[in-house]
């Protein structure tokens, strides 16, 4: 079985090999993976900018069927139904204050997936049922692909932050958690500002597409301008920071009016300078959003059986043996959200 393999620590050192077909204990069940999204994390982990334990097989954003149970978990699944998996849970403690309260994302012994321990870009894989959730039968597999980082978009906007209808939002940044921040935002009702580079003109036009009432290049237009003008020069109610780039947090914090909210949903790796003083002056509420719980996948399940469709962000779909092609269009924008099928 061919699966693309972080081989050995550092820069680089990733290829397609041949690694054996998995077999489940008696506590899990194999899954046939029908596509694997790139993530961000994916290219951290290309580029050792992300804690990773190689050699570990990269990917965490999957889809697949039962096509096998152990022992000890025999009916505990439908065989031949397709599921999402959350990946993020494959390692944890369980009895940790965090893991105890359903905050796993916190757990400090948690690996997940594709960094932490062997990931989906290969044909098959072994998890808990405890780590699936089953799609609807009329959804798409590659819908079940988009849950995991549906549901972080989902985490950020109606979880960590208090969005009402008729508000105005700025989302800085049109990468996939920020496309998927947008289709959030506009089934709530909200009137959204999106904001990215010239190197995000792809991305710019397709959150354009998505009903983006406004699209801002930082590079060629004043964001700040724009935002006195669609606001009637108040400021935007709430910023979802999701570059992870200096300049957008300081843009995010600028454009809020007195008593906004800001979001942290992107993650820069270094010290920034930002004008924290806004926080005080403005009276803005601040809060970060990392990750999901089990109750977010659970609510991001229901959107879709509602209708929302986060496939509308894929823009590409290459075989697993064309990955490092996937890997080169998404770090170069030119794509939004990438799917290698196995």
């Amino acid at each position: 079985m061919k699966a693309l393999v972080k081989f050995r620590a550092g820069a680089g050192h990733v290829e397609l090999r041949d690694v054996p077909e998995p077999v489940p204990t008696d506590c899990q069940v194999k899954l046939e993976i029908s596509a694997c999204g790139v993530c961000g994390t994916d290219l951290h982990v290309l580029n050792d900018t992300f804690r990773n334990f190689p050699p570990v097989i990269l990917g965490h954003e999957f889809v697949g069927r039962v096509v096998e149970e152990g022992a000890a978990v025999r009916g505990q699944t439908e065989r031949a139904a397709r599921y999402a998996v959350l990946g993020a849970t494959a390692l944890t403690c369980g009895h940790c204050r965090w893991c105890r309260s359903g905050e796993f994302m916190f757990c400090p012994d948690r690996r997940g997936m594709g960094h932490g321990v062997d990931g989906a870009f290969r044909r098959f894989a072994c998890v808990r049922p405890d780590q699936l959730f089953r799609l609807a039968d009329d959804l798409p597999d590659e819908e079940g692909a988009l849950v995991e980082p549906l549901a972080a978009a989902v985490h950020a906007v109606a979880e960590t932050t208090v969005v009402r209808p008729g508000d105005i939002a700025l989302v800085s940044g049109p990468g996939p958690i920020g496309l998927l921040c947008l289709l959030l935002l506009v089934k709530q009702g909200v009137r959204t500002i999106v904001a990215g580079t010239t190197l995000d003109a792809a991305r710019l036009n397709l959150a354009r597409q998505l009903g983006a009432a406004r699209v801002v290049d930082v590079q060629t237009e004043s964001l700040a301008e724009i935002v006195l003008g669609e606001t009637g020069g108040a400021g935007v109610d709430v910023a979802f920071e999701v570059a992870g780039v200096a300049e957008s947090a300081r843009a995010c914090l600028n454009a809020l009016r007195p008593l906004g909210s800001y979001t942290q949903v992107g993650h820069f790796g270094c010290d920034i300078n930002v004008p924290f003083d806004r926080v005080g002056f403005r009276q803005l509420r601040v809060a970060g959003s990392v990750g999901y719980t089990a109750a977010t996948w659970a609510r991001t399940l229901q959107l879709l059986s509602q209708g929302l469709r986060p496939t509308r962000i894929v823009t590409h779909r290459f075989p697993l043996s064309r990955w490092e092609e996937g890997f080169a269009v998404f770090q170069q924008k030119s794509a939004a959200k990438v799917l290698l099928i196995p």
